[in-house]
Order: C-alpha cells, then structure tokens, then sequence
C-alpha cells in the first residue's frame, strides 16, 4: 500500500483508509463491478461518470465531515477490500449513518462483520455518536444478518432512492451495542 494513505482505524485483518483522487481504479473494481453495485444503485452498472463522482463524494465528505466510507484493505498484503465507515445523518442530534460494501472476492470471509464492528466501536468510542442508523437491499440477507449480529433493531422500512426499493431500516443507540 502506498505510503501516502492515511490509516483511519485497524481491525484484527483490515486497515481503513482514506480514499484519494488517486484510487480511480480502486473505485472501479468496487463500484463499477454489476454485482457489487446492484445492492445500492437502481442500474446495473454504475457509469465511469457516476463511479468517479462516488470518489469525489467520499473524498468531500471526508474533508468536511471526517468520516467517510473508507476504503479497506487487508493488513497481511495490502489487497483493496472494499469500504466501511460512516455519513453524518441527522448531524444535529449527532446520528451517523454505517455503511459498508465489499468486493465480490471478498465476499463470504468475514470482512464485513469485522469491519463494521470496528466502525460501530470507533462511532460510539471515539466520535461519541448517540445513534447511528443502517440499511440494505431487501434480498442482501447478509447484510441482514451482519446488522441484527451488530445489535441493530429494524424500526421500519424506507424508500431507497438510489435503489428504487423499500428497503429495512435500523438502529443502533450506544448502549444496544454488542461491546
């Protein structure tokens, strides 16, 4: 990995970085693969155009609320993962949203629960968030399950508009934690 990254967290096998102008390709292996993409966007594929501006969005939001959906890779070998990390939600009563998305090579061995972990104790140890809030595609059972492992509770059902699909949607208050 590149010296010029910025380590934002560890978890046992994964470092959490910032993304940068320079992680074009990066973007494209997770965002612009079909199978990947097709749990947050309404499209199959998300356009060049479209992937890029994912980047800038990452990049801005780390700039000016110091969270984003950091990019992950593994410890042992420095192999992009994927992203996990956090956008403000309802900022004035300090509720943060957690994300998290894989690529598909990475799928089935853990990361995301391990990441997602490592997200929730950074959001309610080190920002002292009160809340934060998640969902997901209705058919991502894994999701699901990584969320209600976490300590999540499913409040209600939204339209997602990147999507298109009523999705569920939960919450996580800091002493429902699973730590």
């Amino acid at each position: 990995m590149k010296s010029r990254r910025t380590i934002v967290l560890e978890s046992e096998r994964l470092l959490f970085t910032t993304w940068d102008e320079e992680d074009h390709a990066l973007a494209f292996a997770l965002w612009g693969d079909h199978e990947v993409t097709r749990w947050i966007s309404h499209s199959d594929v998300l356009s060049e155009e479209e992937v890029e501006a994912r980047l800038a969005q990452e990049i801005e939001r780390e700039k000016q609320e110091g969270v984003q959906y950091w990019a992950l890779f593994q410890k042992d070998s420095d192999v992009f993962v994927g992203c996990c990390g956090l956008c403000t939600y309802e900022p004035d009563k300090n509720i943060y949203e957690l994300g998290f998305l894989l690529t598909r090579d990475h799928w089935g061995q853990g990361y995301a629960q391990e990441a997602a972990q490592a997200v929730v104790d950074y959001a309610f140890e080190q920002l002292g968030v009160s809340a934060l809030v998640a969902g997901h595609h209705p058919d991502d059972q894994a999701a699901c399950h990584i969320l209600i492992q976490l300590g999540f509770e499913q409040t209600d059902e939204r339209r997602d508009k990147a999507t298109g699909t009523m999705q569920p949607f939960y919450t996580l208050r800091k002493n429902n934690s699973t730590r």
